[in-house]
């Protein structure tokens, strides 16, 4: 009997040892998009009130772990019973996402929504604040749901030949620490100022080094988060054509001798410009359709 306990103990070691090194493999190979994560997630978690950075921060954290609740599960079942239905999963998704990279791009160049430079204005009622929150959160949980899918989906690429239970932990661990990790990451960012401000806080006079690297990281937030905005949109884009380059069979040749980051980027944009066009179009016809 106690053979048989330290037998499954070594079957137990040595099944954790194997998930150790399929988890590094599989982090490596969602480090791409796990920096796409970041990217975009920071742009969108910036331009609140000091006082709501964190609260709000808090929010999209929960409503991202809740994505991952929903993800893992429906992502075993359709992988082990409807596997065609996750490259359905994964080409929706990325029609959003390129979509939202170009309505970005489009408001850029056509600006007609003030909600995201109205929202930092002391002047707005709690009311309008908590609204204007709520918009913004919903939209970056959204945009988070489609990212999670393309990390789940590419961790469990790697150990779909394996038992479901090692399948279970090795994209589990994955699909956590990406949470933890980007949302981390992000709330550093946010509170970059914050940081500065204590530490010339804490300085002697106008000069030192707590001085110097206080001044530094308040200085820095604003281009920090203003590229992080163009990083973004840019990695909406990536991921999308990415999405469907391996996953249309007619594009998996499609501009085939361009670069690779320049060909996702273009067919990311493409699809962006048809979906853009497609839902104007849709948001010109229905307020005729009210009116009648």
């Amino acid at each position: 009997m106690a053979s048989g306990f330290f037998a499954l103990l070594d079957d137990i070691a040595a099944l954790m040892d194997d998930v150790v090194v399929m988890t590094k493999i599989t982090t490596k190979k969602t480090a791409g998009i796990l920096g796409d994560d970041l990217a975009v997630n920071a742009e969108k978690a910036s331009g609140f009130l000091s006082s709501r950075e964190i609260p709000v921060l808090w929010a999209i954290t929960k409503g991202s772990f809740l994505n991952k609740l929903i993800i893992l599960p429906l992502a075993f079942l359709l992988s082990a019973f409807l596997p065609w239905a996750v490259i359905v999963v994964l080409v929706l998704g990325g029609l959003y996402l390129a979509y939202e990279g170009a309505e970005k791009i489009y408001e850029f160049i056509i600006p007609h929504s003030e909600a995201k430079k109205v929202i930092c204005r002391e002047n707005l009622s709690k009311e309008e604040i908590l609204t204007l929150e709520k918009i913004k959160i919903k939209s970056a949980i959204v945009t988070d749901f489609i990212l999670s899918v393309e990390i789940v989906i590419i961790a469990l690429g790697t150990v779909v030949e394996k038992e479901l239970l090692f399948q279970i932990i090795v994209v589990s661990i994955v699909a956590l620490t990406a949470t933890v990790g980007v949302y981390g990451i992000v709330a550093l960012i946010v509170r970059m100022d914050d940081l500065g401000l204590r530490l010339i806080g804490k300085s002697k006079g106008e000069s030192g080094f707590l001085f110097t690297v206080g001044t530094l990281l308040v200085k820095a937030l604003p281009k920090i988060i203003k590229s992080l905005s163009v990083i973004g949109t840019i990695a909406l884009l990536l991921v999308a054509g990415g999405i469907f380059i391996h996953n249309v069979d007619f594009l998996h040749h499609f501009l085939e001798q361009w670069p690779s980051l320049l060909r996702d980027f273009t067919v990311g944009m493409l699809a962006g410009i048809v979906c853009l066009i497609f839902v104007k179009g849709v948001k010109a016809i229905l307020p005729k359709k009210r009116v009648k």
